[in-house]
């Protein structure tokens, strides 16, 4: 029997979140047009869904529409390096010294600054328990970073030596932070591909990916059908891609990350019918806002985790991409769609030969 929660509900677990998905389903390249991308309409009312192409979403928008859209700009916060003492040597096959290299080989992934410094952030760093605090990772350009603490699964806070412009020197020697389930190498191409076309304020370690599909043909289109465009910031760090461990998932508590949301913007959302919210990032605003202080300039952080059970105050259509199993974006799109439906609708994609998280295709629930 499932276990009941004070309120009588029952605890949701990981299990209940999880699909089966082909390995050859998930994208390893962006397509060669943004706006090409398949789009699944669901919708909710009527317990259906049907078959479009991205180009179709300003059909969907119309006069009281305002469309939110996330212009945070992903980071080259992937830094590879050595440790401090470990001789750079040439790599080869034949390289007697190749194992000694890999094994100084150190990367770290810058996650946020620090409010009181800017030169100290916290991070990722692998292999993280070979570096223990007083240690140094060496770059190219002449950037540094000292390890000061350690934290849980693998966070360690960082301080970075470097002379210049912290982001002109990340732009010259960082890589793009693709996720791990794209099995290859970043390229040049992604510097503009992992990025969306309205991307202004630096500071996102992953794309809002819902925004990748996005051309400014497409956004006049949508300004065309009647819909207003407002902009919010929201930064994504650990709280958006990190796993669900917690299990029952109500025990689960995300990094928070921080937002903002202008009066110029907030006034265009005030005056809407109805909020299209472009990726979960910017329904963790919404509804961050809605249980603060409304639709007002504002900023701050949020740590919002969005499940089955949750109330939408704000939020009243969502574009969205395919996410992992047993993730918080998922539970979050199950939320807003129900459990049920979400997943078979995912399962119909899955049949259907949809393309699977960032790069892929998706799913407008209206």
């Amino acid at each position: 029997m499932p276990r009941i929660k004070a309120d009588g509900l029952p605890c949701m677990r990981l299990s209940d979140f999880d699909y089966e998905l082909p390995h050859e389903l998930i994208a390893q390249e962006p397509l060669p047009d943004r706006a090409a991308s398949r789009m699944l309409v669901v919708y909710r009312r009527e317990q259906r869904w049907e078959d479009h192409v991205f180009r179709d979403l300003p059909q969907f928008l119309g006069p009281g529409d305002c469309l939110v859209l996330n212009d945070s700009r992903v980071l080259p916060a992937r830094l590879l390096g050595r440790r401090a003492g470990v001789r750079a040597l040439p790599i080869g096959k034949k390289n007697p010294a190749r194992k000694q290299y890999l094994k100084g080989q150190v990367e770290v992934l810058l996650l946020r600054p620090s409010a009181e410094d800017p030169a100290v952030w916290q991070a990722l760093v692998h292999p993280g328990r070979k570096m223990r605090p007083g240690e140094r990772v060496i770059f190219d350009e002449g950037l540094e970073a000292e390890i000061l603490r350690w934290g849980p699964f693998g966070e360690r806070t960082i301080r970075l030596h470097y002379e210049g412009d912290l982001l002109e020197k990340l732009e010259r020697v960082g890589h793009v932070p693709l996720p791990p389930y794209i099995r290859r190498p970043d390229r040049p191409e992604d510097r503009e591909r992992y990025q969306t076309v309205f991307a202004r304020k630096p500071g996102s370690v992953a794309a809002p990916t819902a925004g990748l599909h996005f051309t400014p043909e497409i956004l006049e289109r949508c300004r065309q059908a009647g819909a207003e465009i407002a902009w919010v910031t929201l930064h994504v760090g650990l709280g958006t891609f990190q796993p669900v461990r917690a299990d029952p998932i109500e025990q689960q508590r995300l990094h928070s990350e921080p937002f903002e949301i202008t009066e110029e913007n907030a006034a265009r959302m005030r005056s809407a019918r109805r909020l299209v919210a472009v990726g979960t990032t910017c329904v963790r605003v919404l509804e961050t806002a809605a249980r603060t202080q409304g639709l007002v300039a504002m900023r701050g952080e949020t740590d919002l985790f969005i499940y089955p059970g949750f109330e939408f105050r704000l939020t009243g259509a969502l574009l969205t991409n395919f996410h992992l199993p047993r993730s918080s974006l998922l539970m979050l799109v199950c939320a807003f769609a129900g459990r049920e439906l979400t997943l078979e609708a995912y399962r119909y994609a899955v049949q259907q030969r949809y393309r699977f998280y960032s790069y892929g295709d998706c799913m407008l629930i209206v």
